[in-house]
C-alpha cells in the first residue's frame, strides 16, 4: 500500500527526517525547532534547553533529544562545572557529544570572565537570571557580587517551592562565603507567570537578609521573575 500511495510515502519520509534530526514529533511546527528559531530570531531567543538541543543534535532510538537536553539541564542547574565524564552519565550522551558540550561550556565561561558585569539596578539582576524563566520548577538563584558590585558568580541554591523548610541561609551563602562576596542578590522564577511575591517569599527574604547582615554579606535585592517581567523587593520597599 505504501508503494502505491505517494502522499503517504512522502509523509513517512518527512517524518523520518524529523525524527532522525530531533528525536520525536514534540516540536511539530518547523519555525519552533531550535535551528529554525535561531535562524529567525538569533541565539539569544532560545531557551537553555533549546541551546542544549542544538549542541546535542539528535536523540537516540529510545530517547528524544528534548528529554536528553532536559535531564542534562537539570544537572547543570545544580552543577555548572560538570566534566565530560559527568555529562556522559546522562542517557543518550556518548563521549563525542559530552566532549563537545564540555568544550562549549568552557568557552562560555572564558568569554564571560573577560567581561565583568556590574549590577546597579534590578534590571541588571534580571538580565543575569532571565534564562532560568523557562524552568518548570521554581529555582532560587544567587548572584554573587564583589565590592564594586561586579558579578563574580551565579549559582542555583535550591529547586522547588520556596519556603522556610527548603530555603536555608547556608545554601544561599555558602558559595558567597567561599568566593568572598561582598553582597548577593537572589532571584527566583515563577512558572505560573505571576510575579507577585507570596507570603513565603517575603518571609524567606527577611530571613536571608538577617543572615546576610550577620555574615557581613549584604542582600541587595530579591526579584521574582518570568520571561517577560519581574518584581523587585527593593523597588517595592520590601528590603
Amino acid at each position: 500500500m505504501i508503494g502505491r500511495n505517494p502522499d503517504l510515502k512522502r509523509i513517512l519520509s518527512m517524518s523520518y527526517i524529523i525524527e532522525s534530526e530531533y528525536g520525536s514529533f514534540k516540536e511539530t511546527r518547523p519555525e519552533d525547532r531550535p535551528r529554525e528559531k535561531m535562524a529567525r530570531l538569533g541565539a539569544e531567543a532560545l531557551t537553555d534547553k533549546e541551546l542544549l538541543m542544538l549542541l546535542i543534535g539528535s536523540g537516540t532510538s529510545g530517547r528524544d533529544v528534548s528529554d536528553v537536553a532536559a535531564e542534562l539541564l537539570s544537572h547543570l542547574d545544580r552543577n555548572n562545572m560538570m566534566t565530560a565524564d559527568e555529562i556522559m552519565r546522562v542517557p543518550g550522551l556518548g563521549r563525542a557529544k559530552a566532549s563537545a558540550i564540555d568544550a562549549a561550556l568552557e568557552l562560555g565561561r572564558r568569554r564571560v570572565q573577560r567581561k565583568p558585569r556590574t549590577v546597579i539596578s534590578p534590571d541588571d539582576i534580571f538580565k543575569e537570571v532571565r534564562h532560568y524563566s523557562s524552568r518548570e520548577q521554581e529555582h532560587l538563584i544567587v548572584v554573587m557580587l564583589n565590592g564594586a558590585h561586579e558579578v563574580i558568580g551565579t549559582i542555583v541554591a535550591t529547586i522547588g517551592l520556596l519556603n522556610r523548610t527548603i530555603v536555608h541561609p547556608r545554601e544561599v551563602f555558602a558559595d558567597a562565603i567561599r568566593n568572598r562576596a561582598a553582597a548577593v542578590a537572589v532571584a527566583h522564577n515563577h512558572p505560573s507567570g505571576n510575579t507577585e511575591p507570596s507570603n513565603e517569599d517575603i518571609e524567606v527574604t527577611e530571613r536571608l537578609k538577617k543572615a546576610g547582615d550577620l555574615l557581613g554579606i549584604r542582600l541587595i535585592d530579591h526579584i521574582v521573575f518570568t520571561d517577560a517581567k519581574y518584581y523587585s523587593f527593593l523597588e517595592h520597599g520590601l528590603m
